[in-house]
C-alpha cells in the first residue's frame, strides 16, 4: 500500500508545455506514473511526449478522468491553477511552484478544502510511492518499495534520508515533501494520520527544520495518536537566532522554533531525534 498516490493515480500536468513542466512530465511518465493529460491555454490538440494537451483542467478531466494534478506554472498564476484544478474535480493538487504569495496560498487552500480536495505544497518536491507513482521532481532512483513512510519539510534532506534508508535495506511506502513556505497544504498531522492507518507502513521518518511550531504540534500528535515507530531529524540545529535557513518558514523569532525546543518536544513524546540524517535507519530499527 501507500498513501495519496498509487497505480490508480491518473495525473494531469498543469503547465506541461513549459520547460519544467515538459521535462518532469516525461520523467514521471518514464517512471511509470499514469500521466494522462497536460494543460496549457491555447495549446489544445498538441502533445508532449505522447501526452495530450488541453486548454483547461475541466476539458482534461472530462476527456481523461484525471484525478490528481501537479502544477508547474509561474508563481503569479499558481493560485488560479490550484483553484482551477479543484473546481474541475481534481482530488489531490500538488503545487511545485516556488515564490507563490502567501495570501494566494491561503485563498487557494481554503477553496480547495471547500471542494473536498487536498493540497500538497506549494514550493515542494512532490511525492513518490516507489514502483507505483511519482508526482513531482524527486530523484526516483534512490527510492525503493518498503514499509517506511517519509514526511519532510526539506527537499534535499528528504533525498539524503531516503538514500540512507535504501542503502540499509529499508524501503519506503510513500515519501512526501510538504514544502517550506509559511503556509502550505497537507502537513505533519494529516500525513502522520494517513501513515498510521496505512497497513503497509510499519515506521515513519519525519524531517523537520527550525522555525514555527509544526514539529512541536507533530510531537504532541504522535504522543497521543501514533502507535508506529517514528524517528525524527531537525535541520538547522546550529542556526543562530533570527537566521533564515533556506525556507521562508524556517525563521526563528522570539525564542520560538529553535532546534532545541523541537528536539525536546519529540523526546518528550518518545521519538528519538537523529544528530544527522544517516542515523535515522538505525533509530527506526531499534524501535521496531
Amino acid at each position: 500500500m501507500s498513501i495519496l498516490i498509487d497505480k490508480n493515480t491518473r495525473l494531469l500536468v498543469q503547465g506541461i508545455t513549459g520547460r519544467d513542466g515538459g521535462f518532469h512530465a516525461s520523467k514521471m511518465k518514464a517512471y511509470g506514473t499514469n500521466v494522462v493529460a497536460g494543460t496549457s491555454p491555447g495549446k489544445a490538440g498538441e502533445e508532449v511526449d505522447g501526452i495530450p494537451v488541453f486548454n483547461t483542467v475541466q476539458d482534461a478531466v472530462d476527456e481523461t478522468g484525471a484525478n490528481t494534478s501537479v502544477i508547474f506554472v509561474p508563481a503569479a498564476f499558481a493560485k488560479d491553477a490550484m483553484m482551477e484544478a479543484a473546481a474541475a474535480g481534481i482530488k489531490l493538487v500538488i503545487c511545485i511552484t516556488e515564490g507563490v504569495p502567501t495570501l494566494d496560498v491561503v485563498a487557494a487552500h481554503s477553496f480547495i478544502k471547500k471542494q473536498g480536495a487536498q493540497l500538497l505544497g506549494p514550493n515542494c518536491p512532490g511525492l513518490i510511492s516507489p514502483n507505483k507513482s511519482l508526482v513531482g521532481i524527486m530523484p526516483a532512483k534512490i527510492f525503493k518499495p518498503g514499509g517506511t513512510g517519509v514526511i519532510s519539510r526539506s527537499g534535499t534532506l528528504t533525498y539524503e534520508v531516503v538514500y540512507n534508508l535504501t542503502t540499509k535495506g529499508m524501503g519506503q511506502s510513500t515519501a512526501i515533501g510538504v514544502g517550506g513556505d509559511p503556509v502550505v497544504g497537507l502537513y505533519y498531522k494529516e500525513l502522520l494520520s494517513m501513515f498510521e492507518q496505512d497497513p503497509d507502513t510499519d515506521s515513519i521518518a519525519l524531517i523537520g527544520e527550525i522555525g514555527g511550531d509544526a514539529e512541536e504540534q507533530a510531537a504532541e500528535y504522535i504522543k497521543q495518536h501514533i502507535t508506529k515507530p517514528v524517528a525524527a531529524f531537525i535541520a538547522g540545529q546550529q542556526a543562530p537566532p533570527g537566521k533564515q535557513m533556506g525556507h521562508a518558514g524556517a525563521i526563528i523569532s522570539s525564542g520560538a522554533g529553535t532546534a532545541a525546543e523541537k528536539i525536546a518536544a519529540f523526546e518528550a513524546a518518545g521519538v528519538p531525534v537523529a544528530n544527522e540524517p544517516s542515523q535515522i535507519p538505525e533509530l527506526l530499527k531499534n524501535r521496531r
